[in-house]
């Protein structure tokens, strides 16, 4: 599926829904929609639901091809968005893997939708991928980023996302986080509360050293 939703954990694939959405609410959903648009990711956290969920055919997140752009927008205009309250590029692989083209649907999304904040939930290495500075592409189409720290250190970093660039991966994901600030109106560093008080408590201070916000996420096991 390319849009969705979800609840408790659970993925809800956005055509089992109203095209007006308005029985997203009426059933205790966020009014949050996700963009899938890719299977590739440049770590293999030991954490994904890769490894940890199972789909049906129906609502899978693994896209049996990636969409074009164009085919990301024509299931955008099936549905009315008065009711949407976010937008967010989050599926089974990382969002910035395909960077130009999610700016493309990004900017179109502005341009029809100005009103609806977009978010963008990534592992922040978009800059080791592309050998550039990745950061100043957001500036006026994202709201948000939301970025996942996961550990305290470099090593731990590495052991945990088990990522293609090794220890430096963990300052350039830092320095990521730190460049989006100029650009992006809301940047947030996030880790799982599974972690520990005394590993929350160490992400915390990176955050804090590095002038950034932290946000700790529960834990879904499903």
């Amino acid at each position: 599926m390319i849009l969705y939703t979800a609840k408790n954990g659970v993925y809800y694939n956005l055509e089992d829904f109203r095209q007006d959405l308005s029985d997203l609410g009426e059933n205790g959903f966020t009014n949050k929609i996700y963009i899938n648009m890719t299977n590739r990711c440049s770590c293999a956290c030991t954490f994904c639901l890769r490894s940890l969920k199972e789909f049906n055919e129906h609502n899978s997140l693994w896209l049996r091809e990636e969409p074009t752009v164009e085919e990301v927008k024509a299931e955008f205009m099936k549905y009315d968005w008065s009711h949407v309250a976010e937008i967010i590029f989050c599926g089974f692989g990382e969002p910035t893997m395909r960077l130009d083209d999610m700016l493309e649907v990004g900017a179109w999304l502005k341009s029809v939708h100005p009103d609806i904040p977009i978010r963008v939930n990534t592992n922040g290495l978009a800059d080791l991928v592309f050998e550039k500075p990745t950061a100043p592409c957001l500036k006026g189409i994202v709201d948000t980023v939301s970025i996942s720290l996961n550990s305290s250190d470099a090593q731990k970093y590495l052991d945990i996302t088990r990522n293609h660039f090794g220890l430096k991966s963990y300052q350039a994901m830092i320095d990521y986080a730190k460049a989006c600030q100029k650009y992006v109106p809301h940047v947030v560093m996030t880790v799982v509360d599974i972690i520990g008080e005394e590993e929350v408590a160490a992400c915390q201070k990176v955050c804090d050293d590095n002038g950034l916000t932290l946000r700790v996420r529960p834990y879904e096991a499903n």
